[in-house]
């Protein structure tokens, strides 16, 4: 029932914000036109003008971004499960955010065992919460720094649970203090000038709808550590049972 009425409020409230982002379209083309307009400003009050315009403009496309966050936030249900190789995952990502990091001076090194078990995912959704967090890692490196991916089998549990597949991303960042770890999967909660505060929120809310958890581990001047925990099939974790010797390792 819980879960029923969680589902209509989120439907409701993504049909909401829907509405609000049919006004922001209309109010930034308008606020476009007015731009072209003062294209040319022939005075002071004209450039003042031109000025607060833009302003505008860039405050509606704020708008539409915390509302783009909102709805892949509210939004998230009937996801695509499917057997997946991690480590394809991490590769596609790794290669798809390479530029990035080079740019950043940002070096990436990942590791991934070579008898990881496959895990059910959601491919793309999933790849967007990995593309928050290496994203998170990034700005958490603003003078470059190295980021390191690694992947391990966790056994099956005493009571009978499946095993579990664990993925740590670890960078040299500047780190947080435990008031702002204490706080950062909560939504609307940014340190970030002029960041929305839903990218962890959502990246969360997407690795426990694929049944996982994550937490992080932070030191001020040291950096932090996410680690996402994933469940393996019940028929795949007993013929994937972890020797640590055979492995994949890559550095970007």
């Amino acid at each position: 029932m819980v879960t029923e009425q969680y589902a209509e409020l989120a439907e409701l409230a993504g049909s909401f914000i829907h509405e609000i982002k049919n006004h922001l379209s209309t109010l930034g083309l308008n606020l476009q036109l007015l731009v072209e307009d003062f294209q040319d400003p022939q005075s002071h009050r004209e450039r003042r003008a031109l000025e607060r315009v833009q302003r505008l403009q860039g405050e509606c496309e704020r708008l539409v971004e915390v509302s783009n966050d909102f709805l892949r936030f509210a939004r998230l249900q009937d996801l695509n499960f499917q057997e997946t190789n991690l480590a394809d995952v991490i590769e596609e990502l790794v290669d798809f955010f390479g530029p990035t990091a080079r740019q950043a001076n940002i070096d990436i090194d990942w590791y991934v065992p070579a008898d990881l078990p496959p895990v059910r995912l959601d491919h793309e959704l999933f790849k967007q919460a990995l593309l928050n967090l290496l994203l998170n890692a990034k700005q958490a490196m603003p003078e470059g720094g190295e980021l390191t991916i690694q992947a391990v089998v966790e056994r099956p549990g005493a009571d009978g649970s499946p095993g579990r597949v664990c993925l740590m991303l670890i960078d040299t960042g500047k780190g947080m203090t435990p008031e702002v770890l204490a706080r950062i999967f909560r939504p609307f909660f940014s340190t970030k000038p002029g960041g929305t505060g839903l990218g962890l929120a959502t990246t969360r809310r997407i690795i426990q709808a694929h049944g996982g958890t994550i937490d992080a581990q932070s030191e001020v001047g040291r950096g932090t550590k996410f680690t996402v925990r994933l469940p393996v099939a019940p028929a795949l974790a007993a013929a994937h049972a972890p020797d640590g010797e055979a492995g994949l390792e890559w550095k970007l």
